[in-house]
């Protein structure tokens, strides 16, 4: 399968109210199995996370309602291409851009 490096996705991110490790790794394992999903990570200990999805295969609703267990309330969302996300998970960017 082939994605051009300009294509659109979602960046949502979340704060928990009802998040504990268990059910915040359940959920986090039940998104990263979706194919629509291209990255996913939720904290259950600092009760925060993030979901990168392609909001044109899945829509956003969907997103909350395999979160509803975990109470989750949208604190950003940021638009972002393919490209930024690749360049984003870079392990260089992450040690320059915090020196």
């Amino acid at each position: 399968m082939s994605v051009s490096p300009d294509k659109r996705l979602t960046r949502l991110e979340f704060r928990f109210k009802n998040a504990n490790f268990e059910n915040a790794s359940a959920k986090q394992y039940e998104l990263e199995k979706d194919e629509r999903v291209w990255r996913v990570f939720i904290n259950g200990f600092a009760k925060n996370g993030f979901v990168v999805f392609d909001e044109e295969a899945l829509p956003r609703e969907e997103i909350l309602k395999t979160l509803e267990e975990l109470e989750p309330e949208v604190v950003g969302e940021k638009s972002l291409t393919v490209e930024e996300l690749i360049n984003s998970s870079y392990s260089w960017n992450n040690i320059i851009g915090k020196a």
